[in-house]
């Protein structure tokens, strides 16, 4: 399963949202919406899967992990 990180990186004039595939150097978008940023990540991954395969190169195994860690409320 490939998996894409998304954050919001604006300021308080203007909010973009990006996201990018660590195991697949060099991709990243970025979009006015989450919504827009997830549709694409998923079409940039099915892309550079497919160029990369095209190409005869070989597919990275997934290995990027992500985790929600809490927060005591009033520390953050």
């Amino acid at each position: 399963m490939w998996a894409g990180g998304a954050e919001n990186c604006g300021s308080t004039a203007y909010y973009r949202w990006g996201a990018y595939a660590p195991d697949l150097p060099g991709l990243g978008v970025v979009g006015d919406s989450f919504e827009e940023v997830q549709q694409l990540i998923a079409d940039g991954i099915v892309f550079h899967l497919e160029a990369l395969r095209e190409h005869g190169d070989p597919i990275p195994k997934p290995s990027a992990r992500s985790a929600y860690v809490p927060v005591s409320e009033g520390i953050a």
